[in-house]
């Protein structure tokens, strides 16, 4: 490892001196700054934060056995660090997985390339419509004590998800849903996939959350819904069966003890497709006039 990192700094060094051009350099600084702040950023909102600690542990433990001396020490986490890539890949594989999707998500000078062509000022009116439906119907499920797991897909495509359980393609009302929840019926212990304002399918099955801070009182719905919105970027419903309290799990985190119309504020944020003439202002106009508004 000593010497991989020697071999480095040469490297770096010569090609400093070799191949100096302040525009590409720092237009080199900018993207590595970039993908640190991104990196940190993916870090903190996820459980990944006590890893990235016991990490950054290990180098410093590294670093004060050479400094010090301690050659058995410095070998030992030498021979650690060896697989650590591996490790790194094996440990954060959601969190990769989720990073690849953004990168996938970001629009290159206005491509279109696999993106839907559905209309957006339908796609938005379904979602509104779908909102409304389901923040009615969780409300409705809270009061009546019944147990529901409504994921409402965004840009990463859930075909795998949607497999695992029986295709609807119904329209959203709280009727539907409350039926498909009722206990005894065949979907009710699946999860609900809504894609584009509609009901894709129920009776679907959920990756299990493995963070072991969730507390004791939460089930396995909320820990499906937590795993769901860990490796995807997916907007997960929760409602208690036992307690009736209604949660939202986004990004790895769940949300919990919202009423209707925090329940509705959420999803309207993250669900609802911005206006098409609210895209075509400039961002720095939209930004002002929301400060004024």
């Amino acid at each position: 490892m000593t010497e991989q990192l020697q071999s480095i700094w040469y490297n770096f060094i010569l090609n400093v001196k070799g191949n100096f051009n302040p525009i590409v350099d720092l237009l080199d600084i900018l993207v590595v700054t970039f993908l640190i702040y991104e990196a940190i950023s993916l870090v903190r909102q996820t459980r990944t934060a006590q890893l990235a600690k016991g990490i950054i542990a290990v180098l410093l433990a590294y670093a004060v056995a050479n400094l010090l001396g301690m050659r058995t020490l410095a070998w030992l986490i030498n021979s650690i660090m060896s697989f650590g890539i591996i490790a790194l890949v094996v440990v954060f594989q959601p969190e990769l997985r989720r990073a690849l999707e953004q990168v996938g998500r970001t629009s290159l000078f206005g491509m279109q390339l696999f993106k839907s062509k559905a209309d957006p000022g339908d796609l938005r009116a379904k979602w509104q419509s779908a909102i409304v439906a389901v923040c009615d119907s969780a409300e409705q499920l809270a009061d009546s004590r019944t147990g529901a797991l409504v994921v409402l897909e965004r840009r990463t495509n859930l075909s795998e998800i949607i497999k695992t359980g029986t295709v609807l393609n119904a329209d959203i009302t709280p009727e539907m849903l409350g039926t498909i929840f009722y206990e005894g019926t065949p979907l009710h212990d699946g999860a609900v996939v809504v894609r584009d304002g509609r009901i894709e399918a129920a009776g679907c099955f959920l990756p299990l959350s493995n963070n072991l801070e969730i507390g004791k009182d939460m089930g396995t719905r909320h820990r499906a819904a937590l795993g769901m919105s860990e490796n995807s970027d997916a907007v997960v419903v929760v409602v208690s069966e036992e307690t009736g309290i209604i949660s939202l799990a986004k990004n790895g985190v769940l949300i919990r003890r919202l009423d209707r119309q925090n329940l509705f504020n959420l999803l309207e944020g993250d669900m609802v497709p911005p206006a098409v003439e609210e895209k075509k202002r400039p961002f720095w106009r939209r930004k002002h006039e929301k400060q004024h508004e």
